[in-house]
């Protein structure tokens, strides 16, 4: 058993914020409390050292709200924790302005903000290079755990690969933590050790979380195998209450998915399952099938690039059908086929509740795709990300593609790249999406749109006040249709994607037919196009 076999992409991380940063924000905060501005003139100012005292207790109680929002995405980039972190700092802030002068009044209300996400405590040794561990650097690194009292209610040892020696160190800390642990994330903690000693580790933690409490259990990128999954056994059998479970990229052969199948037989409260880049293949989707079988209150599930065919998809098609509470779904990346598809679209009506659906690489042609956007278009009336890129789709599934569309006005971002939809669907999805005050982002690169298409698009989207990010590269745009799209794009340049990719050479002569139905109604909305 290889353990680090895979190379880990390179990506960049937004999250958490160095030393420096959270320090230059809490002398920001200090200042804005201290200066005069449009709030302090409206409620005064703080005196320096009362100022001080809040922007660091604001800053504390922002950052862990959103580290903690940040645990629950592992595979983010960390971008939605900043977010969150500015608007928490931005909203306490105007909250000690308001209360104004008293140093107690204000610690009260900055603390009683988010009690609960401070008592959830959180230990994290994930941050910075990944290290081996032994025995010596595990005592005290781990000392933390140790002392009476503490409210570490999620421990994180990712990153950092852990020998025997400190697995042992390791063990009675975590015997003595389990009834506390709600969150429990091993990703990555054995890389690059042999076979044995990984098995050995894995063991030791699996022995000595048994019989915790938790609601969540991530033990991504360890390449584990069925050995590895069986060495987790104990560890897995005993948890009854689960609600999230991760085994990303982790060598989950279909032996490895049957064990996985077998040893958490407690499914009933899970809600989040992913499964994402593993080998599982038709005959593992059928174990994993019964595991969402036995869950009937999953909300998420991810199971993209995991080798699935016809057979498999068939299978977790059927078994998602009893997961009515559904939000968000996941299946890029496999080779499902139309057979797949149609199978999909069954469960599909059954679930109300789909926020997101990411359905792209599936090998899903024509027939598939309609019989899928047929299913979306009856039922998941607040659907916001529909993805279908790569299925090659052409502009005789465009009808039903539209329809679909138009009746999603909660629809945020639609992503059909890769297909073939020429400038019939681009003409007909454009009109679906008038009406849709939500949308931000359209991808229909690769599609042999030319410049007819391109500007339907174009004068669609450019008018809506919240939308970020029109992707058309990589079709068959003139270069006087570039010219007319910068025109139109001239008050939010940075709205159209790139174009380097276009092809204005690429032109196919059989679309010129389905250009002029349309070529008046167009010419009539670039003329209403108000472009200074």
């Amino acid at each position: 058993m290889e353990l680090n076999s895979q190379q880990r992409p390179f990506s960049i991380k937004l999250w958490p914020p160095s030393q420096n940063t959270r320090q230059t924000l809490v002398e920001r905060m200090t200042n804005n409390l201290t200066t005069k501005s449009l709030f302090t003139q409206k409620y005064g100012t703080l005196d320096r050292e009362e100022a001080e005292e809040n922007a660091k207790r604001i800053e504390d109680v922002a950052f862990t709200t959103a580290n903690l929002h940040y645990e629950k995405e592992p595979d983010g980039d960390g971008g939605s924790a900043v977010q969150l972190y500015a608007k928490e700092c931005s909203k306490l802030l105007l909250d000690v302005l308001k209360r104004g002068h008293g140093k107690e009044d204000n610690k009260e209300l900055v603390t009683s903000v988010n009690t609960t996400a401070l008592r959830e405590s959180v230990f994290d040794i994930s941050k910075g290079q990944r290290t081996f561990i032994e025995a010596d650097e595990a005592r005290e690194l781990l000392s933390p755990l140790k002392e009476v009292g503490n409210s570490f209610t999620k421990i994180c040892f990712s990153n950092r690969s852990f020998g025997v020696g400190a697995a042992q160190v390791a063990e009675p800390i975590l015997s003595s933590l389990k009834d506390q642990l709600k969150e429990v994330d091993l990703s990555d903690f054995i890389a690059g050790r042999s076979e044995a000693e990984a098995l050995a580790v894995i063991k030791i933690f699996s022995t000595a979380l048994e019989g915790s409490v938790l609601k969540s259990l991530n033990l991504s990128d360890n390449a584990l195998g069925e050995k590895g999954v069986r060495a987790f056994g104990a560890l897995l059998k005993s948890q009854k209450c689960l609600e999230e479970l991760y085994l990303m990229n982790d060598g989950i052969s279909k032996e490895a998915a049957q064990a996985v199948s077998e040893l958490i037989p407690f499914t009933e409260k899970l809600k989040v399952l992913h499964f994402y880049n593993n080998m599982t293949g038709d005959e593992g989707a059928l174990a994993i099938a019964e595991v969402v079988k036995c869950s009937p209150l999953l909300e998420n599930f991810r199971c993209s690039s995991t080798r699935i065919g016809t057979e498999g998809g068939v299978a977790l098609s059927d078994a998602l059908g009893s997961c009515t509470h559904l939000k968000k779904l996941d299946l890029r990346d496999n080779m499902l086929g139309v057979e797949g598809a149609v199978s999909l679209s069954k469960a599909l009506t059954k679930h109300a509740e789909l926020r997101e659906v990411y359905l792209s690489y599936l090998n899903f042609e024509d027939d598939g795709a309609i019989a899928v956007v047929d299913a979306l278009k009856e039922s998941a009336p607040h659907l916001e990300v529909l993805e279908m890129s790569g299925n090659d789709i052409t502009a005789d599934a465009a009808p039903a593609i539209a329809a679909c569309v138009a009746a999603k006005q909660f629809l945020s971002r639609l992503n059909l790249s890769e297909n073939e939809l020429k400038d019939k669907g681009a003409n007909l999805i454009s009109k679906a999406l008038e009406g849709h005050v939500q949308l931000k982002e359209i991808d229909l690169s690769s599609n042999q749109i030319t410049r007819a298409g391109a500007q339907q698009l174009a004068v669609t989207v450019v008018q809506k006040t919240d939308f970020k990010l029109l992707n058309i590269n990589g079709n068959f745009i003139s270069d006087e249709g570039i010219g007319e799209l910068m025109k139109i794009f001239k008050k939010s340049p940075g709205t159209l994607g790139p174009l380097d990719d276009n092809d204005p050479d690429g032109e196919d002569n059989n679309e010129e037919s389905d250009e002029e139905g349309g070529a008046d109604e167009l010419e009539s909305k670039m003329k209403n196009l108000v472009v200074d």
